[in-house]
């Protein structure tokens, strides 16, 4: 009787790959997401031209670094384009008049003495630095002296009007992808329009930055419909793209408009009055 091999050892060179860790490969740095409903990996060049390597649970450290040399000519042809299409993101002065906009729509800037009008969030209502009235998107004086302060009230004046505006949205959407209408929040998510969390029981979460809001409401439309499809499929392979083409057919055209376009939108960069 033949004695029984023992088990290979584990190469200790030949990690695995954890969550949210940085994988250097041939100068390149890509963070790492892993993801139980992934079984291949993925490379996606994010719009601030950075790396992201995207890996099913148990992916182990040469598989990643074989994956991300064979595709050096993809990454360095999209960082290329990444480059072409260097943001051109405005920085806004916040002066009277103003241009900000709302779904797509131009609104002047009015700077007011004391708060901008009393706004209810949900709580009661309450004096609010920034509101909408009458074709005008009020700011307190006070708070545009200071450019930083007035970013971030904007930013979350944006968040509340564009979580009050998504009430309803994400159903019919949800309902020609047949699946679950998840629950979805509005908050500064960097350099991306959007995410889609899965939880551990097969529950998720769609994020929506809130530079959005001040696209057109068909590019609105694009990005939730673009987070609602990664509820059934991972990445942006083609059953990804199939699924989101089957709900909405000109995803391809919309994709290009909103790249276009989106280098345009005010990401809350501020400088000084002219």
């Amino acid at each position: 009787m033949s004695r029984p091999s023992a088990p290979a050892a584990e190469d200790p060179c030949d990690e695995r790959l954890a969550e949210g860790q940085t994988l250097v490969v041939d100068g390149l740095s890509l963070r790492v997401r892993v993801s139980a409903r992934r079984a291949r990996l993925g490379l996606t060049v994010e719009r601030d031209a950075s790396l992201t390597l995207r890996t099913p649970e148990d992916c182990r450290l040469r598989r990643a670094e074989k994956f991300v040399r064979d595709n050096r000519p993809w990454i360095e042809s999209k960082l290329l384009l990444s480059e072409e299409r260097r943001q051109l993101h405005p920085v806004r002065s916040l002066y009277d008049g103003e241009i900000h906009r709302y779904l797509g729509r131009d609104y002047p800037l009015l700077l007011v003495d004391g708060p901008a009008g009393q706004e209810d969030d949900g709580q009661g209502r309450s004096d609010a630095p920034v509101r909408l009235v009458a074709g005008r998107l009020r700011l307190s004086r006070s708070v545009a002296a200071d450019p930083q302060q007035a970013r971030k009230a904007i930013a979350a004046w944006y968040s509340r009007a564009g979580q009050r505006w998504m009430r309803g949205r994400l159903q019919p959407w949800a309902a020609r992808m047949d699946v679950a209408e998840p629950p979805v929040e509005v908050r500064d998510l960097g350099h991306r329009w959007g995410t889609y969390r899965a939880g551990p029981d097969g529950s998720g979460r769609v994020a929506l930055h809130w530079a959005v809001f001040q696209l057109p409401i068909h590019l609105i439309d694009y990005v939730v419909a673009h987070e609602l499809a990664h509820v059934r499929v991972a990445g942006h392979g083609p059953d990804y793209w199939r699924l989101l083409g089957r709900a909405l057919p000109e995803c391809r055209r919309l994709k290009a408009e909103l790249d276009e376009l989106g280098r345009r939108v005010w990401m809350g960069d501020v400088g000084t009055q002219p």
